[in-house]
């Protein structure tokens, strides 16, 4: 990087070696820019195949044991560009877990998620609460929320995890608790969250949830994508056709206060207008195909597949078919930017 011009370079140079021994330091011209006229990430746009995907967990499925203690068989998507992670604030990852077995029991004060990719038979624990998941399911693992999953079907089941733990590393606050026993014990009201707030309508007057993330623990596919056929009835979005954002039902916030998670929908032939936001983004394509623009790149991405957004790119999508339409489940950090009020949204 070119030095910064400073009229007084030499004497800030001289300086430096005094400044060092106190444990302090002044500006010098060849130090990288502390401000920008705009965001510049180091993350780069990624592109992950449904087919190099299930060779891999093929492979993690025959060689890798799922072990107690807390250590999953997952494949982490990483970026080029990141010393650690998937985007700056996030991690995804592909678990792969087999038919009888049990992803035992722990806590971490990372918040995270799971979105069913394939199959079905497993049940999770999340703080005594019991629930089936399958194909198109999005279950919320809050922050220091105990958690198990036991697979109880016959064919090996894969879904996406994503936990906040680049967020949650870079400001230092990492706790990790492996349970005692394999499996936590159930609530004498094992799905209570949901017969209290699933409808999405209705309310208890005097709810008994508090904390920031929701408390509906598992969404699923049916309600979901009822809720985004209806959507397709109203007018586009310019940039992203049809999206709906998975919410709190008590606040109408954000369902994770860290992460957000959206399911969206091109319609047959739609293209959006490009446009730019801060904030990270992934997204699973459920099912479909088109491509997506970003920063003049154009991958051309089909069911299964996966693609990294950095933050402050330029992109733009389309479906490609003018028959079918194309769905995405989509992950990002906006939850956290709009909190700290640094969200910003540029059209082209």
């Amino acid at each position: 990087m070119a030095e910064t011009m400073m009229s007084d370079a030499s004497e800030r140079r001289a300086l430096s070696a005094e400044l060092e021994r106190f444990n302090c330091r002044v500006a010098q011209p060849d130090d990288p820019p502390l401000f920008t006229r705009q965001p510049v990430s180091a993350m780069k746009p990624c592109h992950w195949r449904s087919g190099d995907l299930d060779r891999l967990l093929d492979k993690i499925g025959a060689k890798l044991k799922l072990e107690a203690g807390g250590q999953r068989r997952t494949i982490r998507l990483t970026n080029p560009g990141l010393p650690y992670g998937t985007t700056p604030t996030f991690w995804a990852s592909i678990q792969y877990i087999l038919p009888g077995e049990v992803a035992t029991g722990h806590r971490h004060a990372a918040t995270a998620l799971r979105y069913i990719m394939q199959g079905k038979g497993v049940d999770t624990i999340v703080e005594g609460e019991q629930y089936p998941i399958n194909e198109g399911d999005l279950v919320l693992t809050p922050s220091w929320t105990w958690h198990d999953h036991e697979h109880k079907g016959s064919e090996p089941m894969i879904w996406l995890d994503v936990l906040d733990i680049s967020l949650v590393r870079s400001l230092e606050a990492t706790f990790f608790e492996a349970s005692s026993q394999p499996r936590q014990p159930v609530s004498n009201i094992s799905n209570r969250s949901y017969r209290e707030f699933g409808s999405g309508i209705m309310r208890p007057m005097t709810p008994s949830h508090t904390g920031l993330a929701s408390p509906i623990l598992a969404y699923t596919r049916d309600r979901a994508q009822e809720a985004l056929q209806q959507a397709a009835g109203l007018e586009p979005d310019p940039f992203d056709d049809v999206i709906l954002e998975y919410q709190n039902p008590l606040t109408g916030a954000p369902a994770l206060p860290t992460i957000g998670t959206a399911l969206q929908m091109l319609r047959p032939g739609a293209r959006c207008k490009a446009h730019r936001h801060t904030g990270s983004v992934v997204y699973y394509i459920v099912r479909g195909s088109g491509s997506t623009t970003i920063d003049g790149q154009t991958f051309d991405w089909d069911k299964g597949d996966f693609l990294a957004l950095p933050p402050w790119a330029e992109h733009g999508h389309c479906n490609r078919s003018s028959t079918s339409e194309a769905v995405m489940f989509q992950v990002n950090d906006f939850p956290v930017l709009k909190a700290l009020g640094l969200y910003r949204e540029q059209a082209s």
